[in-house]
């Protein structure tokens, strides 16, 4: 179960009331790489291979699924064999709940090329079907959604942690064949850098989300060629970098 139901007591109206509400259910994942590489985090316990794969590629660990040698996840343990040639010669590599020093590497940013387009009145309904499909957040308003969208599929994954949610769908994406060039992703949290180096290491050309960009997002996302999509609401939003991928 996601969900665990939990004693709580209710003040509204001036009037206090004991009730019963839900809570999301998160346990500590710990991925190991190698043996010797382990990142702990918060993180709902699904969708763990999905979460080893976008991980492995936003943290520029590897670069195609042929890398990947093994996965074997037991429990909230996810245990992977890669080769390790990024390893041993890659300085980027971040932790995804933290900047991780990405601002002494964002030289290091590739841009992303992709003449892909999409409506904005498209952008504005996924936002809402993303909403009306993140069921756990609609039960207990504890998590961040992430949907990615290619070819009229549209794949969404909850998680407490805006981070894992992404890593989520664009490990979805990868193992499912999508093109991720002419794919987006569309998501609930603000756009700092940490999230959109995660478009250029997957090749994502557009990120849009109901918050608004950080600075550090906005700076990575004119290096690595990334179009940012905020506010997006109701009937309006902001679009940043390379507004010519999206269609008014």
């Amino acid at each position: 179960m996601k969900i665990e139901e939990i004693d709580a007591i209710k003040f509204k109206n001036d009037q206090a009331t004991e009730v019963k509400e839900n809570v999301v259910k998160d346990e500590t994942i710990t991925l190991t790489i190698n043996g010797n590489i382990s990142r702990s985090l918060s993180a709902i316990e699904d969708s763990l291979k999905e979460f080893a794969v976008g991980y492995l590629f936003n943290e520029n660990m590897v670069k195609s699924l042929d890398d990947i040698k093994s996965i074997e996840i037991d429990g909230p343990q996810i245990n992977v064999e890669i080769d390790d040639t990024l390893l041993r010669t890659n300085e980027t590599v971040l932790c995804s709940d933290s900047a991780g020093g990405w601002r002494s590497k964002i030289k290091d940013v590739n841009p992303v090329e992709s003449d892909f387009q999409v409506s904005v009145r498209e952008l504005l309904d996924r936002i809402e079907e993303l909403k009306n499909n993140a069921e756990i957040w609609q039960a207990t308003g504890g998590t961040h959604v992430a949907g990615i969208v290619y070819d009229g599929q549209f794949v969404v994954k909850e998680d407490v942690s805006r981070h894992v949610a992404v890593d989520k769908v664009i490990g979805y994406g990868i193992l499912h064949d999508f093109d991720l060039k002419n794919s987006y992703v569309i998501y609930s949290g603000r756009m700092p850098a940490d999230m959109v180096i995660k478009m250029t290491r997957a090749g994502v050309p557009i990120l849009a989300s109901n918050a608004a960009p950080a600075n550090s997002g906005y700076n990575i996302a004119k290096k690595g060629n990334i179009t940012l999509v905020g506010f997006l609401r109701g009937q309006r939003c902001n679009i940043y970098n390379n507004q010519n991928r999206i269609l008014f």
